[in-house]
């Protein structure tokens, strides 16, 4: 009889190969080339250029996982599970995946013992610069990982703006707002307001807004946010910035915030936060990711008050929308 906990453990020390594999099949353009329906694996290789044996042992893999389907004819099949991997689906994560699996991330991951051995991020260590300071220097990997975290973020902009309430409001400022894609919903839901996108040159530059129906509703501004960020807005949001940083760094952030906010202002910390037990959660896996890449962590709920007390704000409203990004609404406090 099958020892389950053996077999259980072998398939979490393998998992590694099942990200390769999405990886691929995001690299290939496999989704897309599903788009018009169910084709042979040859007929994806010749597509996507590659060798007809192996793509088919990929999507035979990743068909295990959920990952498309093969049919009785040997054809395979998207599903709602690589729906995202189109390239123009309305959520699509291909962008995200592709750069999960460039050497940035790939060849960090595998120094995470390293990082734990040490208490030094795995990319710094193998590269001696920060990541956001390569991200800059390499145009093209830039480019790159910015479009996948704009992707990221399209997944969950509209989920975020929805529970965000404006009534009072006329001006909002998104710091550290990658292209815009949370203030470009914010905005769509909310026609009284007028937004700025505030982010580094080079990130701001692709940026999102210019629409027709935002016309003439919102500016594009590059700086550092812990110099200083546009004063005198009515809201400030922070979307899934702090979980990059350490405490004192975000705190140094936070009081940027602060010092621009009007005493009316409101800031709006949008992170996943990490709750308590032992169940899965996006921000346990987030935090790994941190622990290789970058020098931030993911947090707690109470973690990020901490951090708010610290820099003079109070906590006025909780609300968890997604895993992937729970909100707290701050005040300058008395």
């Amino acid at each position: 009889m099958a020892d389950v906990h053996h077999e259980e453990l072998l398939e979490l020390a393998l998992g590694y190969v099942y990200s390769a594999a999405l990886h691929a099949a995001a690299r290939f353009g496999v989704a897309d080339h599903l788009e018009g329906g169910p084709r042979t694996a040859d007929e994806v290789a010749e597509a996507a250029e590659a060798d007809g044996s192996y793509m088919y042992r990929l999507l035979r893999f990743l068909a295990s996982r959920g990952v498309f389907r093969e049919d009785g004819s040997g054809r395979f099949h998207l599903t709602p599970l690589a729906e995202p991997l189109r390239t123009h689906a309305e959520r699509s994560l291909r962008d995200y995946i592709m750069v999960r699996g460039e050497p940035a991330f790939w060849d960090s991951a595998g120094r995470l013992h390293e990082a734990v051995r040490t208490g030094t991020t795995a990319f710094e260590t193998m590269h001696g610069i920060p990541f956001y300071d390569h991200v800059a220097a390499d145009t093209g990997f830039g480019r790159a990982f910015n479009s996948s975290m704009a992707a990221f973020s399209e997944a969950l902009s509209n989920d975020v703006a929805a529970v965000c309430a404006f009534p009072d409001a006329r001006s909002v400022v998104d710091v550290g707002g990658g292209r815009g894609g949370l203030l470009r919903a914010v905005l769509r839901r909310n026609p009284h307001l007028t937004g700025t996108l505030f982010d580094l040159e080079n990130v701001v530059r692709g940026h999102v807004l210019d629409v027709p129906d935002l016309a003439g509703r919102w500016s594009a501004v590059s700086g550092d946010f812990f110099v200083t960020v546009p004063a005198g807005a009515d809201v400030y949001l922070l979307k899934h910035v702090l979980a990059s940083w350490p405490d004192d760094q975000c705190v140094r952030l936070l009081r940027t915030c602060r010092a621009a906010m009007p005493a009316h202002g409101r800031l709006l910390v949008i992170n996943a936060m990490i709750p308590a037990g032992n169940e899965p959660h996006p921000g346990k896996t987030i935090d790994m990711l941190m622990m290789t890449v970058l020098n931030g962590r993911s947090r707690t709920r109470a973690e990020y008050e901490a951090l708010l007390t610290d820099a003079g704000f109070a906590v006025a409203r909780f609300v968890e929308p997604s895993p992937h990004a729970s909100l707290l609404e701050a005040v300058v406090a008395a």
